[in-house]
């Protein structure tokens, strides 16, 4: 148990890294993702080959899978793109609002009954945003860029719940980046014409940062979270995820001193956004174990 937390806490701080490794790659942000899509689906099916683990899948399943794989692809984008235009700090607290954006779309999407307060909490969070992009205009775009980036990762886990059911997690990831690499390809011209590049070609530091961003922040990470989620449950795996802005922004302080950058209305907004994930955790924590003494009461009626 104690390999899979650490296993599990390995992928989160991965996770987090890859803010880092976003602000040391001097790629243009669409290119960026290209980069990193094109390495990680290279690795990961050499992988999977010499496994024995590559399966084919339909054309109509590719289709579906590959909607899915833009999302990804736009969430990249948009990301990396925040952090080029405000900086890793402002980039991970935006994702931080990841929980308001589920509350609302979820119920939307799926035909559920809106939890109200989900939604307080996940307003606590935009609250704290808010406060940030109100005394940090110069963050502007950066900003919105990352609330697009987070309404994109919300929607990514909704609609990839369902094809989960139906494909093993690596094949599902494999055709995902894959689709999302083609359609990307196909939108990256007309990109670049309203964002130039400076230069197209990455250089000998940008490869390197791009493998690591591939193998380890993609490939190494995702591995992680598979063999942990055999030990414990994805409750506490959602759980400890909620840790990933956390990491970055440490990381961010430590590599690029990022605090010094920051006004204190910064540490307010994000004072606001960890109450809200606090509050969200004792929640969840609180619902786990009301189902769990229900279902101890089924059990054990008498």
């Amino acid at each position: 148990m104690k390999k899979a937390f650490l296993q599990l806490h390995i992928a989160v701080f991965l996770a987090g890294f890859t803010a880092i490794l976003g602000k040391l790659i001097l790629l243009n942000e669409g290119l960026l993702v290209w980069y990193r899509l094109l390495l990680t689906i290279v690795i990961l099916a050499g992988i999977m080959l010499y496994k024995k683990q590559l399966q084919p899948i339909s054309l109509p399943d590719f289709l579906k899978i590959s909607g899915v794989g833009f999302l990804i692809a736009i969430h990249w984008v948009c990301f990396y793109g925040s952090i080029k235009y405000a900086n890793a700090s402002v980039a991970l607290v935006c994702l931080s609002a990841a929980g308001f954006f589920t509350a609302l779309f979820e119920p939307l999407i799926l035909r559920r009954k809106i939890v109200l307060i989900e939604l307080l909490i996940g307003i606590v969070a935009i609250t704290g945003i808010y406060l940030i992009f109100d005394f940090h205009p110069q963050y502007k775009t950066g900003i919105i860029l990352g609330i697009a980036s987070t309404i994109g990762s919300s929607l990514f886990p909704i609609f990839n719940k369902q094809l989960l059911h139906r494909f093993p997690a690596k094949t599902l990831t494999l055709y995902e980046l894959t689709g999302g690499l083609i359609i990307l390809t196909f939108i990256l011209p007309f990109y670049l014409t309203q964002s130039p590049a400076s230069y197209y070609y990455p250089g000998v530091t940008d490869w390197l940062w791009l493998i690591i961003l591939a193998y380890l922040c993609t490939v190494v990470c995702f591995d992680l979270q598979l063999s942990a989620l055999k030990k414990i449950s994805a409750f506490t795996a959602n759980l400890t995820y909620n840790l990933e802005p956390v990491y970055g922004i440490i990381l961010a302080f430590v590599f690029f001193d990022e605090n010094k950058l920051l006004h204190k209305q910064f540490f307010w907004g994000l004072g606001l956004i960890v109450i809200a994930v606090l509050l969200q955790m004792v929640r969840v924590i609180r619902n786990a174990k009301k189902e769990h003494a229900d279902e101890s009461l089924q059990l054990n009626p008498g």
